[in-house]
């Protein structure tokens, strides 16, 4: 029987695809994942709710099919975050010690770091995350962990996440309406960043792009400090529609055809090599060259990573990304984009598949790093002081096999339907 309360679960809400996912630790310390849902996401735009009821639906057969795989049942979860409402600033918070030691504790440090929540935004908006960078004693500055140290004054620095306070209740009501309590919302990036980054990137600064559907969502390090955040409002959707207005096709067509043939950088793809599309409602079918497809794909993943260039300068880091860049998410997947990557900002750049920490029980597929986001949420949670409040009630298995809906996610996740190709490849084809 297995013991419902060592699980937690995370939900990532896409623009294209929404994942709920159930995990816990083992004596090991790796991740076990005992259960994923997938649906395709409904009622969000760039990662921003847009239609209640339809986004709260595909929380809903999301969430179904994980409690399905898992045959646990669940309640709870932590829930990612993004949208271009997100935006990130440092500030520094100044605390003066009154023990007669004049020595620094936990919980000096604690009533600094709670004081930046008080700090002044708009009306509108709500501050997500207080993330220590540095501290200060006395002038001293570069200090990790102050506890214990003896001083009169005591600086911090804070990286501090803020989003609209209307986009997060907004993201809280539909999980709620999919019969599940918010624990907490966390960033994407910055959970993304748990799943794929490894320790010494953090340490000689790394660049984090997680490409979704509807955002692109960066997170830069740098002596493992989380020194910048942002997200871009756009992401493999356009793309998509790029290929839809292109080639006259409908946009499942294109979404497909992205999927199986896409390719990031031109001077990859064969030119004598086409692709045969269906015609709408019985019309002459169409015919696209790899080429002309490619490069239809390459001047809008520029316009991407001339975004992420905009935001490595304005984090004021770019002298300082030794580890270069690490891409993941969905759009991560697409033939030619680390070259692309590679080509356009100078850095080396690698594929953000998942790091070490799944055990070997979980699916091999839950290292591709579409899962990134959903990983991390679950890392992020188990790091939580509080999780113990947040697992799920103890429930006995059943042998029924009714106890929950038997919908199951394809092989390969959502998009494991692509197998089932509709287009026929014209090998070798001479287009002169």
């Amino acid at each position: 029987m297995k013991n419902n309360n060592e699980y937690l679960a995370a939900i990532d809400i896409g623009t294209s695809t929404t994942i709920a996912m159930l995990g816990r630790k083992t004596e090991e310390g790796k991740l076990e994942i005992a259960g994923i849902g997938e649906a395709l996401s409904k009622g969000v735009k760039r990662g921003v709710v847009i239609n209640m009821e339809e986004t709260a639906g595909s929380i809903k057969q999301a969430v179904s099919q994980a409690k399905a795989a898992a045959k646990i049942d669940f309640t709870k979860a932590y829930v990612g975050i993004a949208g271009q409402h997100i935006k990130s600033l440092i500030n520094r918070g100044t605390k003066y010690i009154d023990n007669p030691e004049f020595e620094i504790t936990q919980k000096d440090v604690d009533e600094l770091k709670a004081n930046m929540y008080k700090i002044p935004i708009e009306t509108n908006e709500e501050i997500l995350h207080v993330i220590p960078q540095n501290y200060i004693v006395d002038g001293e500055p570069g200090i990790e962990n102050p506890v214990g140290i003896s001083g009169k004054q005591l600086d911090g620095n804070y990286h501090i996440v803020i989003g609209q306070t209307s986009a997060a209740k907004n993201i809280e009501k539909c999980v709620k309406k999919a019969g599940v309590e918010l624990i907490e919302l966390i960033l994407e990036p910055l959970a993304a960043a748990q799943a794929v980054l490894t320790e010494d990137e953090k340490e000689a600064g790394v660049v984090l792009v997680d490409i979704g559907g509807g955002t692109t969502d960066i997170a830069i390090y740098y002596d493992n400090i989380i020194r910048h955040t942002a997200v871009v409002p756009f992401g493999g959707n356009v793309v998509t529609n790029d290929i839809k207005e292109g080639c006259a096709i409908l946009l499942r067509n294109a979404e497909q055809l992205k999927l199986q043939f896409g390719c990031a950088l031109g001077e990859l793809a064969d030119e004598n090599k086409i692709i045969s599309i269906p015609g709408i409602s019985g019309r002459q079918s169409k015919e696209i060259s790899f080429r002309n497809l490619a490069y239809i794909i390459q001047s809008r993943i520029e316009e991407i990573i001339d975004a992420i260039l905009f935001e490595i300068e304005k984090s004021g880091m770019a002298d300082k990304i030794s580890a270069g860049i690490v891409v993941t998410g969905g759009g991560a997947m697409l033939t030619g984009l680390s070259e692309l990557l590679t080509l356009q900002t100078g850095y080396d750049v690698r594929l953000g598949e998942i790091l070490e920490i799944l055990d070997d029980d979980s699916p091999e597929d839950m290292r591709n790093c579409m899962y990134a986001t959903c990983i991390g949420l679950l890392l992020k949670g188990f790091e939580n002081p509080a999780t113990v409040n947040a697992l799920a009630p103890k429930t006995e298995d059943t042998d029924e096999e009714n106890t929950y809906e038997k919908e199951k996610p394809e092989p390969g996740g959502f998009f494991g339907s692509i197998k089932n190709k509709i287009f026929s490849l014209v090998e070798d084809k001479d287009l002169k």
